[in-house]
Formats: C-alpha cells, sequence, structure tokens
C-alpha cells in the first residue's frame, strides 16, 4: 500500500496561519524543538513539524492566562481556565474564542473536524462531584 502525503505541510500550515492573522513565533523554552506558539483571539497552542511532514499539535488550544495556555476543566456546572497557578471561571466569550480558535487551526492543519467538537468547545478535563460511595 503506498504512503499518504499529507494534504497540508507544516511550512504550508504556517504560512496559511500567518496569512489569516495568527500570530506565529518560536514557541516559549521548555518546548521542544522546531516548536512554534500561534495566537489568535487570546488564545494560543503549541505546533510543529509531524516527522511525515504534516502538523502535529504539541499543546490542545487554550486561552492564554499569565502568560500560559490554559486547560479547560469541567466540574459539572461550571468551566473553567487552569494554568499550574492560575484558575478562573470560563465565560462564554472564552469558550466561543477557545471554539473558533481550534476550528481554524484544524483547516490550516488540515486536520478532521469532529461532529461532537464541532457543535461547541470541548474540555480537557471532567472533574464532577460525586456521592460518596457512587462511582
Amino acid at each position: 500500500m503506498a504512503k499518504k502525503t499529507p494534504v497540508h505541510t507544516f511550512s504550508s500550515a504556517l504560512e496559511y496561519l500567518a496569512g489569516h492573522q495568527f500570530d506565529v513565533s518560536a514557541s516559549r523554552e521548555g518546548s521542544a524543538a522546531k516548536a512554534f506558539q500561534v495566537r489568535k483571539y487570546g488564545c494560543a497552542a503549541e505546533l510543529a513539524a509531524a516527522p511525515d511532514g504534516s502538523t502535529l499539535v504539541l499543546s490542545r488550544p487554550g486561552w492564554v492566562l499569565g502568560g500560559q495556555i490554559s486547560r479547560l476543566v469541567d466540574r459539572g456546572y461550571q468551566k473553567f481556565l487552569k494554568t499550574p497557578k492560575l484558575e478562573i471561571p470560563a465565560t462564554a466569550d472564552h469558550l466561543r474564542a477557545i471554539h473558533e480558535f481550534s476550528e481554524e487551526l484544524k483547516e490550516a492543519a488540515g486536520s478532521s473536524s469532529l461532529y461532537n467538537e464541532s457543535l461547541g468547545t470541548t474540555s480537557d478535563r471532567y472533574l464532577y462531584d460525586r456521592v460518596k460511595g457512587r462511582e
């Protein structure tokens, strides 16, 4: 079976993002070499080239909070933006921005858009309250 070539290469994805008003810069310290951080709408994600030339998302898209990319945590009653040092309640504007950023990033990378993710923002973690003894 012949190996598929990626529809969107990493370099074409970076060009697309830069041409669509994304801020593209070399990733911050502590990340993989040759990684890039892309930002738009107050959100960010880290990207790198995969061995096959396609785009690899190193960190999921999230709101930039205190200079770090936050993770979206769902506690059942409220969604929160969480970094190692900060945690704040997510507003509808935060969720809308993360959703739009994610969809544009998928389009640039040539990733498939899943039905449940297209409906709205999905969380990184789900931490619902539980009644003791009931799992």
